[in-house]
């Protein structure tokens, strides 16, 4: 498809000798049959993809040299490091100077064990190149692990739309959930209390042949939210949060800062059409139960000017803001968990639970700063969730809510009416995802069921 507006057709991107698709048939091939209680003796994973590079995660049985090598489309390049008890044998090891906009195939080898995968390069960030992504959360959730049938089934059907890149939206375990046996796989039934049992959760869900199979074909950028540590959690006052933290950090291709070592909260650029400004919600917040005023923050001061200065500096069609928690579904039991106070009325009146006022803020800015196609990427309340908020005149952006790939069902319920919400669709009582392609003249947003059959679908229109 050509650019809008007299921009320059896309480069097309190169694809290796056997295309994605076979290469997760091979994938799957390699990882069938894995138990809890017998691991894969390699997962691996890719992510932090940029137009030029890209992290290259594996985790090995044991201590050993682990080495990536890239397959196509130049067999020529080659990393290695060593995986030790230190880090539970994981490595993450950066592939530099690649094809913009173009498959990479790529083998990983441990020991005398190998598997190959692939994953697409971002588009240089002026080419107006097509993207798909997919999003969703919440994993293994409420004691539905993995099936002894078809473990997680949903990445299946994920693994057949080729997507560019997997947003992995918070949740990514369950490390306070404790997953019963015989209606699930052995290895999860218990809660994590220490860096070994946040460490085993990781590897249990990870270990799923299909989820396994998913990421030797595409990308992931991950973020946390509660449950990667214990629910509704705030940051500071957790006394779990490192060892949880270490795990995650540990268990994803995430590469922060030399000098923020911690820090989960990024900017991913794709092309022309899209950038992702993912957020973390949990590291910096407040307590929940304190009371909502000017002091009471989600982000911290220094994630809050990120993501203004990001917003309004981002000259990418369409921005992707990735928060873990909503933005208008009132959630928490003993104190609100995420940005909405559960107001039912608007103009609103201040409840003294909740983020509310932040999110305000940030709403003002986006209007102060002229900021146009804003979308909110959301799982977290295990139902689907797709909405146009209108909070100021000249002012509307969507909030996009999918998941869970496995867990307890939620339902639709009544919106927070601060941000002036209208419900495009919502559906619950079914494992889901979501899925984004972006293409010069709009953003196609569907959702999809375990099955791969598309329950909605719709198209944004950017603004000029």
């Amino acid at each position: 498809m050509t650019g809008a507006g007299g921009d320059a057709p896309p480069r097309r991107r190169r694809r290796p000798r056997l295309p994605a698709f076979a290469l997760i048939l091979l994938a799957v091939a390699g990882v069938s049959g894995a138990r809890a209680d017998d691991e894969p003796r390699l997962l691996v994973a890719v992510g932090g993809v940029t137009e030029r590079s890209a992290v290259v995660w594996a985790r090995a049985a044991a201590a050993g040299l682990v080495s990536v090598e890239l397959v196509e489309p130049e067999a020529s390049r080659k990393v290695e490091g060593s995986a030790a008890a230190e880090r539970d044998f994981t490595v993450a090891l950066t592939l530099d100077g690649l094809h913009p906009g173009t498959r990479h195939a790529y083998r990983v080898r441990w020991r005398g064990v190998e598997r190959t995968g692939s994953f697409v390069t971002a588009p240089a960030p002026d080419t107006p190149a097509p993207v798909r992504l997919l999003w969703s959360g919440d994993l293994g959730g409420g004691g539905h692990c993995r099936s002894p049938v078809d473990g997680y089934p949903v990445f299946r059907p994920m693994a057949a739309r080729q997507p560019d890149l997997f947003v992995f939206v918070g949740d990514t375990i369950y490390a306070d959930h404790r997953c019963r046996v015989p209606e699930n796989v052995p290895g999860a039934d218990f809660r994590a209390r220490d860096l070994d049992g946040f460490r085993r959760k990781h590897r249990y869900n990870r270990s799923d042949p299909a989820f396994a199979a998913f990421l030797l074909g595409t990308s992931v950028e991950a973020i946390w939210d509660d449950h990667e540590v214990t629910n509704d959690f705030s940051g500071p006052t957790e006394p779990l949060m490192p060892a949880g933290r270490r795990a995650f950090l540990e268990y994803w291709p995430i590469t922060p800062p030399p000098e923020e070592p911690t820090r989960l909260y990024r900017r991913v650029r794709w092309g022309r059409l899209v950038e992702l400004l993912i957020l973390d919600t949990r590291q910096y917040r407040s307590p929940n139960a304190m009371l909502d005023g000017p002091t009471k923050t989600m982000l911290g001061p220094a994630q809050r000017a990120w993501l203004r200065t990001s917003l309004r500096d981002s000259d990418a069609v369409w921005k992707l803001v990735v928060s873990s928690v909503s933005l208008s579904i009132a959630t928490g039991r003993m104190a609100r968990d995420g940005w909405a106070s559960g107001g039912t009325t608007f103009p609103p009146t201040w409840n003294p639970a909740g983020f509310a006022r932040e999110l305000t803020a940030i709403v003002d800015d986006l209007a102060a700063d002229h900021v146009k196609n804003v979308v909110w990427l959301a799982a977290d309340v295990h139902h689907v969730d797709l909405i146009r908020h209108a909070p100021r005149p000249g002012l509307v952006f969507h909030e996009l809510v999918a998941g869970p790939l496995r867990a307890t069902y939620g339902r639709p319920g009544m919106l927070d009416q601060m941000l002036r919400p209208t419900r495009l669709f919502g559906a619950g009582g079914y494992e889901n995802f979501g899925e984004l392609e972006a293409r010069p003249d709009g953003l196609s947003v569907r959702i999809l069921d375990a099955r791969g059959a598309v329950r909605f679908e719709t198209t944004l229109r950017p603004e000029p």
